[in-house]
Protein backbone atom coordinates (compact mmCIF):
# COMPACT_ATOMS: atom_id res chain seq x y z
CA UNK A 1 0.00 0.00 0.00
CA UNK A 2 1.54 3.44 -0.97
CA UNK A 3 1.53 6.23 2.28
CA UNK A 4 0.30 8.93 -0.26
CA UNK A 5 -1.98 8.78 -3.35
CA UNK A 6 -2.96 12.06 -5.33
CA UNK A 7 -4.60 11.39 -8.14
CA UNK A 8 -5.75 14.38 -10.79
CA UNK A 9 -5.92 17.26 -8.21
CA UNK A 10 -7.31 20.52 -8.34
CA UNK A 11 -7.59 23.33 -6.30
CA UNK A 12 -9.21 26.58 -7.16
CA UNK A 13 -9.68 29.45 -4.57
CA UNK A 14 -13.23 31.05 -5.37
CA UNK A 15 -13.13 34.65 -5.16
CA UNK A 16 -14.81 36.61 -2.24
CA UNK A 17 -16.43 39.67 -4.17
CA UNK A 18 -18.03 39.43 -7.73
CA UNK A 19 -15.52 41.64 -9.76
CA UNK A 20 -12.67 38.72 -8.50
CA UNK A 21 -11.55 36.56 -10.33
CA UNK A 22 -10.85 32.25 -9.39
CA UNK A 23 -7.77 31.85 -8.61
CA UNK A 24 -6.64 27.95 -9.76
CA UNK A 25 -3.20 27.02 -7.64
CA UNK A 26 -3.41 23.49 -8.56
CA UNK A 27 -4.13 21.82 -11.68
CA UNK A 28 -4.31 17.85 -12.29
CA UNK A 29 -1.63 16.46 -9.93
CA UNK A 30 -1.05 13.17 -9.47
CA UNK A 31 1.84 11.50 -7.13
CA UNK A 32 2.61 8.17 -5.25
CA UNK A 33 4.90 7.55 -2.15
CA UNK A 34 5.59 4.22 -1.63
CA UNK A 35 5.85 3.39 2.24
CA UNK A 36 9.19 3.75 4.12
CA UNK A 37 10.50 6.01 1.47
CA UNK A 38 12.03 9.58 2.12
CA UNK A 39 10.04 11.72 -0.71
CA UNK A 40 11.26 15.13 -1.38
CA UNK A 41 8.51 17.84 -3.11
CA UNK A 42 10.13 20.45 -5.05
CA UNK A 43 9.16 23.76 -6.29
CA UNK A 44 9.79 26.92 -5.94
CA UNK A 45 7.89 29.67 -4.01
CA UNK A 46 4.23 30.14 -4.98
CA UNK A 47 4.45 26.53 -6.77
CA UNK A 48 1.73 25.27 -5.02
CA UNK A 49 3.62 23.00 -2.28
CA UNK A 50 2.09 24.06 0.71
CA UNK A 51 -1.78 24.30 -0.88
CA UNK A 52 -0.94 20.45 -1.35
CA UNK A 53 -0.01 19.54 2.04
CA UNK A 54 -2.69 21.60 3.29
CA UNK A 55 -5.13 19.46 1.36
CA UNK A 56 -3.29 16.28 2.23
CA UNK A 57 -3.87 17.11 5.97
CA UNK A 58 -7.61 18.16 5.62
CA UNK A 59 -6.59 21.23 6.29
CA UNK A 60 -8.14 22.50 2.59
CA UNK A 61 -10.72 20.97 0.70
CA UNK A 62 -9.81 19.79 -3.30
CA UNK A 63 -12.15 21.27 -5.61
CA UNK A 64 -11.70 17.70 -7.88
CA UNK A 65 -9.55 14.74 -7.48
CA UNK A 66 -8.60 11.84 -5.06
CA UNK A 67 -6.25 12.53 -2.36
CA UNK A 68 -5.44 9.07 0.56
CA UNK A 69 -3.20 8.87 3.34
CA UNK A 70 -2.64 5.61 4.48
CA UNK A 71 -5.32 3.98 2.64
CA UNK A 72 -7.65 6.15 4.28
CA UNK A 73 -9.39 9.62 2.53
CA UNK A 74 -7.27 12.99 3.22
CA UNK A 75 -9.06 14.58 6.73
CA UNK A 76 -10.42 11.47 7.92
CA UNK A 77 -10.20 12.02 11.43
CA UNK A 78 -8.65 7.98 12.10
CA UNK A 79 -5.86 8.67 9.77
CA UNK A 80 -4.95 12.03 11.63
CA UNK A 81 -3.68 9.77 14.96
CA UNK A 82 -1.11 7.79 12.36
CA UNK A 83 0.36 11.02 11.12
CA UNK A 84 3.04 13.81 12.26
CA UNK A 85 2.81 17.16 11.07
CA UNK A 86 5.37 20.13 11.09
CA UNK A 87 4.40 23.44 9.24
CA UNK A 88 6.92 25.76 7.78
CA UNK A 89 6.17 28.78 10.37
CA UNK A 90 4.88 26.66 13.53
CA UNK A 91 4.11 28.89 16.41
CA UNK A 92 5.99 27.80 19.66
CA UNK A 93 4.84 28.63 23.11
CA UNK A 94 7.68 30.29 23.93
CA UNK A 95 7.57 30.25 28.20
CA UNK A 96 7.18 26.70 28.08
CA UNK A 97 10.39 24.33 28.45
CA UNK A 98 11.09 21.70 25.89
CA UNK A 99 9.93 19.01 28.29
CA UNK A 100 6.64 21.10 29.21
CA UNK A 101 5.87 21.57 25.29
CA UNK A 102 6.66 17.74 24.43
CA UNK A 103 4.46 17.06 27.35
CA UNK A 104 1.58 19.08 26.13
CA UNK A 105 1.76 17.83 22.72
CA UNK A 106 1.72 14.42 24.29
CA UNK A 107 -1.12 14.75 26.09
CA UNK A 108 -3.16 16.92 22.75
CA UNK A 109 -2.25 13.24 20.77
CA UNK A 110 -4.34 11.41 24.02
CA UNK A 111 -1.22 9.66 24.73
CA UNK A 112 -0.95 8.17 28.86
CA UNK A 113 0.64 9.31 31.38
CA UNK A 114 3.53 6.78 31.75
CA UNK A 115 3.95 6.23 28.12
CA UNK A 116 4.54 10.76 28.21
CA UNK A 117 6.89 10.08 30.94
CA UNK A 118 8.84 7.52 29.18
CA UNK A 119 8.28 9.06 25.13
CA UNK A 120 9.58 12.29 26.44
CA UNK A 121 12.88 11.90 27.60
CA UNK A 122 13.99 10.20 24.41
CA UNK A 123 12.30 11.91 21.85
CA UNK A 124 14.77 15.10 23.47
CA UNK A 125 17.87 12.63 23.43
CA UNK A 126 17.14 11.72 19.78
CA UNK A 127 17.13 15.22 18.59
CA UNK A 128 19.69 16.21 20.59
CA UNK A 129 18.21 18.50 23.31
CA UNK A 130 18.60 16.27 26.25
CA UNK A 131 20.74 19.09 28.28
CA UNK A 132 17.92 21.72 26.94
CA UNK A 133 15.25 19.97 28.56
CA UNK A 134 14.18 22.72 31.19
CA UNK A 135 15.50 25.56 29.04
CA UNK A 136 12.41 27.48 28.07
CA UNK A 137 11.88 27.69 24.37
CA UNK A 138 11.72 31.57 23.89
CA UNK A 139 16.08 30.94 24.79
CA UNK A 140 16.49 28.06 21.60
CA UNK A 141 18.40 28.99 18.39
CA UNK A 142 16.18 28.57 14.64
CA UNK A 143 17.54 24.90 14.68
CA UNK A 144 16.76 23.92 18.10
CA UNK A 145 13.21 24.99 17.75
CA UNK A 146 13.38 23.31 14.34
CA UNK A 147 14.74 20.16 16.41
CA UNK A 148 11.66 20.19 19.05
CA UNK A 149 9.33 20.63 16.20
CA UNK A 150 10.65 17.26 15.30
CA UNK A 151 10.07 16.08 18.28
CA UNK A 152 6.43 17.26 18.64
CA UNK A 153 5.59 15.42 15.35
CA UNK A 154 7.40 12.40 16.30
CA UNK A 155 5.65 12.49 20.06
CA UNK A 156 2.97 9.92 18.83
CA UNK A 157 5.19 7.70 17.04
CA UNK A 158 3.39 8.62 13.59
CA UNK A 159 3.75 6.24 10.56
CA UNK A 160 3.84 9.29 8.16
CA UNK A 161 5.69 12.33 9.34
CA UNK A 162 4.84 15.41 6.68
CA UNK A 163 7.01 18.28 6.89
CA UNK A 164 6.84 21.76 5.42
CA UNK A 165 10.03 23.72 5.02
CA UNK A 166 12.00 21.98 7.47
CA UNK A 167 15.59 23.08 6.38
CA UNK A 168 14.31 26.79 5.57
CA UNK A 169 16.25 29.05 7.16
CA UNK A 170 18.78 26.65 8.79
CA UNK A 171 22.65 27.04 8.97
CA UNK A 172 24.74 24.38 7.58
CA UNK A 173 24.66 22.67 10.58
CA UNK A 174 21.34 22.49 11.88
CA UNK A 175 20.71 21.25 8.07
CA UNK A 176 22.74 18.59 8.67
CA UNK A 177 21.07 17.71 11.71
CA UNK A 178 17.72 17.68 10.54
CA UNK A 179 19.27 15.46 7.71
CA UNK A 180 19.83 13.03 9.82
CA UNK A 181 16.44 12.85 12.10
CA UNK A 182 14.82 12.60 8.36
CA UNK A 183 17.13 9.94 7.76
CA UNK A 184 17.12 8.27 11.07
CA UNK A 185 12.92 8.06 10.94
CA UNK A 186 13.37 6.30 7.75
CA UNK A 187 15.64 3.38 9.30
CA UNK A 188 12.84 3.21 11.49
CA UNK A 189 10.62 2.22 8.81
CA UNK A 190 8.67 5.84 8.89
CA UNK A 191 7.19 7.57 5.94
CA UNK A 192 8.89 10.72 4.77
CA UNK A 193 7.40 13.68 2.86
CA UNK A 194 8.84 17.09 3.15
CA UNK A 195 8.83 19.93 0.70
CA UNK A 196 11.67 22.11 0.00
CA UNK A 197 13.12 24.17 -2.51
CA UNK A 198 16.65 23.07 -1.42
CA UNK A 199 17.95 20.76 -3.76
CA UNK A 200 21.29 19.65 -2.24
CA UNK A 201 19.19 18.09 0.84
CA UNK A 202 17.44 16.59 -1.48
CA UNK A 203 19.30 14.69 -3.33
CA UNK A 204 21.66 13.62 -0.04
CA UNK A 205 18.20 12.21 1.64
CA UNK A 206 15.33 11.08 -0.48
CA UNK A 207 14.79 8.25 -2.13
CA UNK A 208 11.90 9.92 -5.11
CA UNK A 209 11.14 13.23 -5.54
CA UNK A 210 8.50 15.45 -7.19
CA UNK A 211 8.86 18.44 -9.23
CA UNK A 212 6.02 21.06 -9.10
CA UNK A 213 6.05 24.12 -10.88
CA UNK A 214 2.96 27.04 -10.80
CA UNK A 215 0.84 24.13 -9.67
CA UNK A 216 1.39 21.38 -12.10
CA UNK A 217 3.05 18.02 -11.66
CA UNK A 218 6.63 18.33 -13.81
CA UNK A 219 7.46 14.81 -13.22
CA UNK A 220 8.30 12.57 -10.55
CA UNK A 221 10.96 9.79 -9.98
CA UNK A 222 13.78 8.33 -7.79
CA UNK A 223 16.92 10.96 -7.73
CA UNK A 224 19.20 8.52 -9.62
CA UNK A 225 16.29 8.12 -12.40
CA UNK A 226 15.26 11.81 -12.84
CA UNK A 227 19.56 12.70 -12.55
CA UNK A 228 20.44 9.60 -15.09
CA UNK A 229 17.93 10.74 -17.81
CA UNK A 230 20.58 13.94 -18.36
CA UNK A 231 23.01 11.94 -19.12
CA UNK A 232 26.57 12.42 -19.10
CA UNK A 233 26.87 16.76 -19.59
CA UNK A 234 30.59 16.53 -20.14
CA UNK A 235 33.47 14.39 -19.75
CA UNK A 236 36.94 15.53 -17.83
CA UNK A 237 39.80 14.11 -19.99
CA UNK A 238 43.56 14.80 -17.71
CA UNK A 239 46.66 13.45 -19.83
CA UNK A 240 50.12 13.85 -19.42
CA UNK A 241 52.77 14.55 -21.93
CA UNK A 242 50.72 16.40 -23.96
CA UNK A 243 49.42 20.39 -24.80
CA UNK A 244 45.84 20.34 -25.70
CA UNK A 245 46.20 23.65 -27.82
CA UNK A 246 48.84 21.97 -29.78
CA UNK A 247 46.29 18.81 -31.38
CA UNK A 248 43.94 20.48 -33.69
CA UNK A 249 40.85 18.32 -32.69
CA UNK A 250 41.28 18.76 -29.04
CA UNK A 251 41.53 22.65 -29.84
CA UNK A 252 38.42 22.48 -31.85
CA UNK A 253 36.26 20.48 -29.70
CA UNK A 254 36.88 20.81 -26.25
CA UNK A 255 34.97 23.40 -23.71
CA UNK A 256 37.75 24.29 -21.89
CA UNK A 257 41.38 23.53 -21.74
CA UNK A 258 43.82 23.76 -18.36
CA UNK A 259 47.50 23.26 -18.81
CA UNK A 260 49.88 22.79 -15.95
CA UNK A 261 52.98 21.89 -17.50
CA UNK A 262 52.83 18.90 -18.73
CA UNK A 263 49.75 17.87 -17.21
CA UNK A 264 46.38 18.96 -19.20
CA UNK A 265 42.99 19.00 -18.28
CA UNK A 266 40.65 18.66 -21.10
CA UNK A 267 36.42 19.40 -21.04
CA UNK A 268 34.74 17.45 -23.20
CA UNK A 269 31.02 18.30 -24.10
CA UNK A 270 30.07 14.68 -24.44
CA UNK A 271 31.05 11.42 -25.90
CA UNK A 272 30.50 11.91 -29.25
CA UNK A 273 34.14 13.21 -29.96
CA UNK A 274 35.68 11.09 -26.88
CA UNK A 275 37.58 8.74 -28.80
CA UNK A 276 38.74 10.69 -31.59
CA UNK A 277 40.10 13.21 -28.98
CA UNK A 278 41.59 10.07 -26.96
CA UNK A 279 42.99 8.43 -30.25
CA UNK A 280 44.49 12.25 -30.73
CA UNK A 281 45.95 12.32 -27.56
CA UNK A 282 47.98 9.00 -28.25
CA UNK A 283 49.14 10.19 -31.26
CA UNK A 284 50.73 13.27 -29.92
CA UNK A 285 53.12 10.85 -27.27
CA UNK A 286 50.09 11.50 -24.38
CA UNK A 287 49.43 9.47 -21.52
CA UNK A 288 46.19 9.35 -20.67
CA UNK A 289 45.79 9.65 -16.59
CA UNK A 290 42.00 9.79 -15.90
CA UNK A 291 38.37 9.76 -18.00
CA UNK A 292 35.74 11.39 -15.97
CA UNK A 293 32.00 11.66 -16.75
CA UNK A 294 30.29 14.47 -15.32
CA UNK A 295 26.32 13.83 -14.94
CA UNK A 296 24.04 16.66 -14.56
CA UNK A 297 22.50 17.44 -11.07
CA UNK A 298 18.94 17.76 -9.47
CA UNK A 299 19.16 21.09 -9.82
CA UNK A 300 19.77 21.34 -13.61
CA UNK A 301 16.70 18.93 -13.96
CA UNK A 302 14.29 21.01 -12.21
CA UNK A 303 15.86 24.72 -14.13
CA UNK A 304 15.34 22.02 -17.62
CA UNK A 305 12.08 21.27 -16.66
CA UNK A 306 10.66 24.37 -15.06
CA UNK A 307 11.73 26.24 -18.08
CA UNK A 308 10.17 24.02 -20.72
CA UNK A 309 6.99 23.54 -19.27
CA UNK A 310 6.39 26.57 -17.57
Amino acid sequence: MDAIVIEHLTKTFTPMWPWQKASTVLTDVSLRVRQGEIFGFLGHNGAGKTTTMKILLGLLRATSGKVELLGAPAGEVDAHARIGYLPESPYFYDYLTAEEFLTFYGKLAKLSAGSIRSRVPELLKRVGLDEARHRQLRKFSKGMLQRIGLAQAMVHDPELIILDEPMSGLDPMGRKEVRDLILSLRDQGKTVFFSTHILSDVEMICDSVGILARGRMLSQGRVEDLVGEQGAHSIEVVCDGVVGDEVPIVKQCALRILQKGSRCLIMLPGQEVLEEVLSAVRNAKGRLVSVVPHRGSLEEVFVEQSVQRG
